[in-house]
C-alpha cells in the first residue's frame, strides 16, 4: 500500500505472483519443509517455483482451464499446498474439502462449487470421491498424491501427482515457462482466491 492507502501497482495481487517474487528474491533460501519418517526434506523457493510451474502445467494439459474448480481433499501436506498455487496460476479456483467428510457432505459440496477435477491425498480419499460416480456431474478427474494401494486402479482419468508434473515438464521442455509466466501476471488481487465451505455447510 501507499501512504495514501492506495494499493501499489508494483506490489503482487495474487498468490501465484508472490510465488514469483519470491522465487527471484529468495531462490535459494528454504520455502517450505516437512518431517517425513522422522527426516526433514525442504524446497527453496525456486525450487518449489519449479515443482509448482510443472505441476501447473500438467494440469492445463489435461484440460483445466481459467474458471475451474478444484476440490482438495486431505491432510497438511506440502504438495496439497502445491495445488493451490497451481490451480490458482492458471485462473482456476481450489476447494478444500474436510478430509473426514462422509461421501454424501462430500456430493454436495463438489456439486455446489462445480467441481471439474479432484485432487486426493491418498486412496482412502480417492475411494472416498470414486464412489460418487456420477452423482458429481462435472468431475472430470481425479489426481492424487500417495500411490499406495493405487497402483492396479483404472488410470484413464486417474492421475498420480508425479504424472501431471512429468506431463508438465515435457511442456516446459518444449515451451518454457514464458506463457505461464504471463499468465500468472495477469492475474488480478480482486479475482476470486479459493471457495471456502463451512463445517456447518
Amino acid at each position: 500500500m501507499s501512504q495514501n492507502g492506495a494499493a501499489d501497482s508494483t506490489q503482487p495481487g495474487t498468490l501465484p505472483q508472490y510465488l514469483l517474487l519470491n522465487a527471484r528474491r529468495f531462490a535459494d533460501r528454504p520455502a517450505m519443509r516437512q518431517k517425513d519418517l522422522g527426516i526433514w526434506q525442504s524446497w527453496t523457493w525456486a525450487g518449489l517455483k519449479d515443482e509448482i510451474a510443472a505441476y501447473s502445467l500438467g494440469l492445463s494439459k489435461l484440460g483445466l482451464k481459467a474458471g475451474d474448480k478444484v476440490a482438495i481433499v486431505g491432510q497438511n501436506r506440502p504438495r496439497l499446498y502445491w495445488t493451490f498455487a497451481a490451480v490458482q496460476a492458471l485462473g482456476a479456483i481450489p476447494v478444500p474439502v474436510y478430509a473426514d467428510s462422509v461421501a454424501e457432505e462430500m456430493v454436495y459440496v463438489l456439486n455446489h462449487a462445480g467441481v471439474v477435477f479432484a485432487v486426493c491425498q491418498d486412496q482412502e480419499q480417492v475411494d472416498k470421491v470414486m464412489s460418487m460416480g456420477d452423482q458429481v456431474e462435472g468431475l472430470r478427474k481425479i489426481i492424487y498424491d500417495e500411490t499406495r494401494g493405487l497402483r492396479d486402479y483404472d488410470h484413464t482419468d486417474l492421475h498420480s501427482i508425479d504424472d501431471v508434473q512429468s506431463i508438465g515438464r515435457d511442456v516446459l521442455k518444449s515451451s518454457g515457462e514464458t506463457a505461464w509466466i504471463e499468465a500468472i501476471n495477469k492475474g488480478k488481487g480482486d479475482d476470486l482466491a479459493v471457495m471456502l465451505y463451512t463445517s456447518g455447510t
